[in-house]
């Protein structure tokens, strides 16, 4: 080895500890096909120490097994360097074992464990080379593409209420956005006016609307009274959480195509998006039939979506993410995210990312318009004309609010949730209500 090269290098830093941290964030009753929202929200704030005590955090979805498997891989990857993610995630592979599509689930949310235990290691290491290296998250991920990151209103049929300690009772003092995130939302009507509220408060200039709740002509009804409220020239978008039939998707997507810039998973399985979208003119996204590297070739061979909503927590990380974005060039797929109940952390990796891909046609989904809590210093995220601009600073540009940290912990300790059940919850208000696959 050249001795003047070699005068230069040091050893790399150590992970020295792995601290674990599952909070509770107040969430309103929202409605899904799974069913409905608790009044917490499960989250996992994961913080990566090295031996020079620098810290490099991140925030995935909570629960005890996500929590549990978080531990055991703690105890595997003291004394790794963070800059060494490959290795990390060889190491974490080899003792989870390579997980399959048909783990993640049939709910709305993603089961499985590998990908949300490496996605907060590796989004914690970021922050940490960011910090060493004076850089932002965003320029270990090719660079920046844009200074602001677009997002789109994230609408949901919901019960009146605001969750947390209140449950499902509302504040009459409230105004503004505040009193319509608590506000009943069943009717296309009241759908209209959430969504005002939101776009009011947060500039966005796209629409989403979680369904997949109510039959589906009262759902297309809602969409044609948003678009006849906002006009032509905000881009709508419908998600029934893949529980229609192919048929159902058919007749209603045919009524739909003229006002929706996509359809989100209106059917379940690569094989009837794939019937679906031969059939419709309107592009169609998932996140529900196309969600791991092994699903790309099947959905490549038959043609089964236009977009995929990737999420960082789901596929296995930042880096995976940009690796799919270039799959998704190449397959000519479009790529925008995917988003769920959380908070600054996620958020700001969210952006990062999403500041990195060559192409965003597309305004990413975000529900943190529905989240009144956060856990990072300086408060809650400012939307300017429905965009967040990219954290300034080195790592994620974001430092946690150890008070708030400690409150939302003692949330998760009082409220006695260890997983995501919506199931549970919405039989508090319907007692006979059950999950299908296929409801409509």
């Amino acid at each position: 080895m050249n001795p003047k090269i070699n005068a230069g290098y040091r050893a790399g830093p150590k992970i020295r500890d792995i601290i674990i941290t599952p909070i509770a964030i107040i969430d309103p009753p929202l409605l899904n096909a799974a069913g409905l929202h608790a009044p917490y929200a499960l989250r996992t704030v994961l913080e990566v120490v090295t031996d020079d005590n620098i810290s490099g955090i991140s925030e995935i979805p909570g629960n005890s097994a996500i929590d549990a498997a978080l531990a055991a891989a703690s105890q595997l990857i003291i004394g790794k360097d963070p800059f060494h993610l490959n290795e990390i995630r060889q190491v974490l592979t080899a003792y989870f074992g390579i997980e399959t599509a048909a783990q993640r689930g049939h709910t709305p949310w993603d089961q499985r464990k590998l990908v949300h235990v490496f996605s907060a290691i590796e989004v914690a290491c970021l922050d940490i080379i960011g910090k060493m290296t004076g850089r932002p998250v965003v320029d270990f991920l090719g660079g920046k593409m844009r200074d602001r990151v677009p997002f789109a209103a994230y609408l949901f049929y919901k019960y009146e209420g605001a969750g947390g300690q209140l449950g499902f009772g509302t504040d009459s003092a409230a105004q503004g956005w505040d009193a319509a995130r608590q506000a009943q939302a069943l009717t296309p009507d009241e759908i209209v006016a959430q969504a005002r509220a939101m776009c009011q408060e947060f500039g966005f200039q796209s629409i989403k609307l979680k369904g997949g709740v109510l039959e589906p002509q009262a759902e297309v009804d809602a969409m044609f009274a948003l678009r006849e409220a906002f006009g032509p020239e905000v881009p709508l978008r419908l998600d029934p959480n893949a529980v229609w039939q192919l048929d159902t998707a058919i007749k209603y997507g045919k009524q739909l195509e003229p006002i929706l810039e996509y359809l989100e998973d209106p059917v379940r399985g690569q094989h009837d998006m794939a019937a679906a979208r031969k059939a419709l003119k309107v592009p169609l996204a998932t996140n529900m039939c196309t969600t791991c590297f092994e699903d790309i070739l099947s959905s490549i061979t038959l043609g089964s979506e236009d977009i995929i909503l990737s999420d960082h927590h789901f596929w296995g990380g930042l880096r995976a993410s940009i690796t799919l974005a270039g799959i998704c060039e190449t397959a000519g797929r479009h790529l925008s995210m995917h988003s769920n109940s959380h908070l600054g952390i996620s958020l700001a990796a969210m952006v990062h990312l999403g500041a990195a891909l060559p192409s965003l046609p597309y305004a990413l989904d975000t529900h943190y318009p529905w989240q009144s809590d956060e856990v990072v210093q300086g408060g809650r995220f400012v939307f300017e004309e429905g965009a967040v601009r990219v954290p300034e600073g080195p790592g994620l540009g974001v430092e946690l609010d150890r008070v708030a940290l400690a409150r939302l912990h003692q949330n998760y300790l009082q409220c006695g949730l260890t997983c995501r059940d919506d199931l549970v919850e919405m039989r508090k208000k319907q007692p006979d209500w059950e999950f299908q696959l296929v409801r409509w």
